[in-house]
């Protein structure tokens, strides 16, 4: 006899709950937002989401919380081509450059940046978190990266952690002016000349 799963289901139904949270909270904002349009949006009764959730305030905290967490695991993976680069390292710096540029502006990364920094005031705390699930923690790794691959002989040797602020940098500083402060998403091709121009600035300072 095949028993049921129900806890699949509520699974299923909190993760749609937290992605139309974020879809509503980043067009409406976070003081306009109702709760009713959110639920219809993930298509769940209007308690449900209270079942869920609890209350907005907490959904608001919820929906940051995961988005920051899946814009997080995305940049991490942006990092992959720098685990084993081969011997064409500009290649591998300039796709990790691009899949960083992609992971940090589409339209899950654009919402977050937005309601985070715009609600800064009435939730300094999610600024931390945001931060701590994102930024800093892609920081941390990619100066690990950089340190094995100076180790490896291929990146002159100096604190890793600063050449992993001045490569996020390269990539950060453009990216949010073409993005005007994270309100359009910015086409393929201009990350592409982002990523490149990035890379090449990169390796004039750190190629061994």
């Amino acid at each position: 006899m095949t028993t049921a799963k129900p806890s699949r289901g509520r699974i299923d139904k909190r993760h749609a709950i937290l992605e139309a949270a974020l879809t509503v909270f980043a067009r409406r904002g976070y003081a306009q937002a109702c709760v009713q349009e959110i639920a219809d949006a993930a298509a769940v009764a209007k308690p449900t989401v209270y079942n869920h959730l609890t209350d907005k305030e907490t959904l608001f905290r919820e929906a940051i919380s995961a988005a920051a967490e899946t814009v997080g695991s995305a940049a991490l993976t942006a990092l992959e081509p720098l685990r084993a680069p081969g011997d064409d390292l500009a290649t591998a710096v300039q796709d990790t450059a691009l899949l960083l540029l992609q992971a940090c502006s589409d339209d899950r990364a654009l919402a977050l940046h937005r309601l985070t920094y715009a609600q800064a005031g009435d939730f300094p705390d999610l600024v931390e978190a945001v931060l701590e699930r994102t930024t800093l923690r892609l920081r941390e790794t990619l100066a690990d990266r950089l340190a094995r691959l100076a180790l490896a002989g291929r990146l002159r040797h100096g604190d890793p952690s600063i050449a992993a602020e001045q490569f996020l940098a390269l990539l950060s500083g453009p990216l949010e002016i073409r993005s005007r402060q994270g309100n359009r998403a910015v086409p393929e091709a201009e990350l592409r000349a982002l990523a490149e121009a990035a890379t090449e600035t990169f390796l004039r300072a750190y190629r061994a």
